[in-house]
């Protein structure tokens, strides 16, 4: 495609600023990418001659919202992006009540807590208290997760509606990630209403081969999923026997968020169908 052409295939929407447009399009791809991305590699993505794409990143590195790295010519988020978007996450209720629960129950577990909320039928995750202990498992806030192979994912979606839930799986499949990944909606199936009566969710190294997590859905005013709370750890510390425990615990903690969301209706039936319900491994320090 020549520069010409180039970017042109999308029709503009009456209103928009077409600079600003693509200003955006290149933050957003930019974040994505947390080792950075090459000129080339920012122009093919958003679909933009070189030019024109140089122009807007150095737009944008004036402002500070992106910057360039001399020693290889890659270009990553800057720290303006990281302001608003933490100024984003301050202004959200539910990052904000769920600090200090998040606190208290890695505290009494020394394992890392961590808040997530669906995105584009993808988890992210928006707040994180980790453990202190040298051997921890981790997420990076703000990346991407699968939902089906991830105790808070798996918590949300057994409280989803059956169609919002194959909207998921049509978007994003059922990848295997390890051997203990659940790959078939039957399966899946199975498991949701495993975890409707018990209240949590459980993530059996299906993501990250030597990490449990147990995760339970925060519910709002109108019993919808709004996010789910997780407790994650090394195999070695969150062992078989432990699990009904710290499911519970972490069951409680979300319940309690929930109350704080304005969630005060009776628990659904667990029998009841689905209803309105970065990548992190072990890092060692």
């Amino acid at each position: 495609m020549s520069e010409n052409t180039r970017g042109k295939k999308s029709k503009a929407v009456p209103g928009q600023v077409q600079s600003l447009v693509r200003s955006l399009k290149v933050l957003k791809t930019l974040a994505q990418q947390s080792d950075g991305m090459s000129l080339s590699e920012v122009s093919k993505a958003v679909d933009l001659p070189v030019s024109t794409t140089h122009r807007l990143l150095t737009t944008l590195e004036g402002e500070r919202f992106v910057r360039a790295n001399p020693a290889n010519g890659g270009w990553t988020i800057g720290a303006e992006a990281f302001k608003t978007g933490l100024s984003f996450l301050q202004s959200r209720d539910i990052a904000v009540l769920a600090h200090p629960l998040l606190r208290n129950l890695a505290l009494r577990w020394s394992e890392t807590a961590s808040l997530y909320v669906e995105a584009g039928g993808e988890l992210v995750c928006i707040s994180q208290v980790e453990s202190k202990q040298m051997m921890r498992a981790v997420a990076r806030v703000g990346g991407r997760v699968a939902m089906h192979c991830t105790s808070a994912g798996k918590a949300i979606l057994s409280r989803l509606p059956a169609g919002e839930v194959s909207a998921v799986i049509a978007q994003h499949g059922l990848p295997r990630k390890t051997t203990t990944t659940l790959t078939s909606r039957a399966r899946l199936d199975g498991e949701f209403l495993r975890i409707r009566q018990q209240g949590w969710a459980l993530d059996d190294e299906e993501l990250v081969e030597g990490v449990r997590c147990c995760a339970a859905v925060v519910l709002d005013h109108e019993r919808r999923p709004i996010g789910a709370i997780s407790l994650s750890g090394p195999v070695s510390r969150m062992r078989p026997d432990m699990l009904a425990t710290l499911g519970a615990d972490v069951a409680a903690t979300a319940q309690e968020l929930s109350r704080e969301m304005g969630y005060g209706e009776p628990p659904v039936s667990p029998d009841l169908p689905h209803r309105h319900d970065g990548d992190y491994g072990l890092r060692a320090h």
